[in-house]
């Protein structure tokens, strides 16, 4: 299974990428801005397509053409404003739907927020509701499409060691992971069909992730 990972030089992504070239039957193609971050993904063997996100769809369908499955790890990060989330975490994560559709790319997978409910959205703090919003709309844009999607919605992201145990359900309470922990989930997901056409909170538990993502 070939991905195309969007977002790949994020912390996500990294790691992701990483994941996929160390397994059999996978491999990733790295979607990159910058032609300087490619250096790292060579490395591994994995390959770049150099992309604005902000850009158009066009480009984005092209990178897409020759793989089976689009993994949407982007995000405008928090020392942004509200115009970069608009344009990276709303339309960027549409415009990628979008062509995924165009390329004929039916399995996609959404990293979210933990909470995108219009209930989270009114209750965040004001710097934050935009990013609420933003995954909200991508979250119901994917939805409505009939492509193969998964959404995960982790807890607050840490950069510790992965654990390898989580817990994941339709609710959880909130809490943390790993970066580290979200991408050998994201690659859990892509192996098991069973995790077509759902979604799911996610935080650090006690049950190995192939066993949590089964149990879905």
């Amino acid at each position: 299974m070939n991905v195309l990972v969007v977002g790949a030089n994020g912390q996500i992504g990294k790691h992701l990428v990483s994941f996929l070239q160390n397994k059999d039957g996978l491999k990733a193609k790295a979607m990159i801005r910058k032609p300087e971050q490619s250096a790292d993904f060579e490395k591994i063997g994995a390959e770049t397509v150099l992309i604005d996100l902000e850009g158009e769809i066009e480009p984005i369908a092209k990178a897409a053409k020759d793989v089976d499955a689009i993994v949407f790890t982007a995000g405008s990060g928090p020392h942004t404003g509200k115009d970069k989330t608009i344009m990276v975490d709303l339309d960027g994560a549409v415009k990628t739907i979008e062509a995924a559709k165009m390329a004929g790319v039916k399995r996609f997978v959404m990293i979210s927020s933990f909470d995108t409910s219009r209930e989270a959205i009114q209750s965040a703090s004001a710097s934050f509701a935009p990013y609420v919003a933003a995954k909200h709309y991508a979250d119901d844009w994917l939805r409505r499409t009939e492509l193969d999607y998964t959404i995960i919605h982790p807890g607050g992201l840490t950069n510790e060691k992965g654990t390898g145990h989580v817990k994941a359900a339709e609710e959880v309470e909130r809490g943390q992971i790993p970066r580290e922990d979200v991408a050998s989930v994201i690659v859990a997901c892509l192996e098991n069909e069973k995790t077509i056409g759902k979604e799911f909170q996610l935080v650090s538990g006690t049950t190995p992730i192939k066993e949590a993502i089964a149990a879905l």
